[in-house]
């Protein structure tokens, strides 16, 4: 009987933290990190305030288990991209529109990453948090890796002495084009500027990988 009871209060602690982190995602993205409150979520959640610090130390902890959930769910998507039947050069391209397009959908997104790459030391996370959030992250990152050595293995790339080095010069350039168009210009017009510069930058990497 006290089995159950620990159990049903752990399921019950689980619903409650998953439906404050919905809510607060929803805020989030609809107001930006500096208009939302831990009251507001609160209020948007049907939880107390309390309720909140039961689950999370902060508004800041909140923000950033956001960005490690989606990164988990990206990582759904892509883990076994190198094993799908396509050239290198291909599957770059493909993951590399997943990756822009999740946050082209989700400009907030992109915007709790860049805090935390920017700014982590005025978020407040405890060392256990802030790798497991580094972990999600290198979860992805390392996919692009994979790629690489594919193209290695068929001959498709020549060798290269440091992959990792690489991988994390495309993650930067992805990273980089996003941050110049993700919030200024028009609109309409950003989406295609965004792919069609990621698509020419990538274009020369993949040349230099080829050479």
């Amino acid at each position: 009987m006290e089995e159950k009871r620990r159990k049903k209060k752990e399921r019950e602690k689980e619903n409650r933290r998953n439906t404050i982190l919905k809510s607060a995602r929803r805020l989030f993205f609809d107001r930006g990190f500096k208009a939302v409150t831990v009251d507001s979520i609160a209020e948007k959640a049907d939880v107390s305030k309390g309720s909140i610090y039961l689950c999370f130390e902060s508004k800041e902890e909140i923000y950033t288990q956001i960005l490690i959930a989606d990164n988990a769910a990206l990582y759904e998507r892509i883990k076994n991209f190198a094993a799908v039947k396509a050239s290198a050069s291909q599957l770059l391209q493909e993951f590399s529109r997943i990756y822009v397009d999740s946050f082209l959908h989700e400009k907030e997104l992109f915007r709790i990453l860049m805090t935390f790459m920017m700014q982590t030391g005025q978020m407040h996370l405890t060392e256990k948090q802030r790798a497991e959030l580094i972990i999600s992250m290198n979860e992805n990152m390392k996919v692009i890796s994979k790629i690489i050595q594919k193209g290695i293995d068929s001959g498709e790339f020549r060798p290269i002495e440091n992959i990792r080095q690489t991988q994390n010069a495309i993650w930067g350039m992805l990273n980089g084009i996003i941050s110049l168009f993700l919030f200024t210009g028009n609109p309409i017009k950003r989406l295609e500027r965004i792919h069609s510069t990621v698509q020419h930058s990538l274009n020369v990497f993949i040349k230099g990988l080829k050479a």
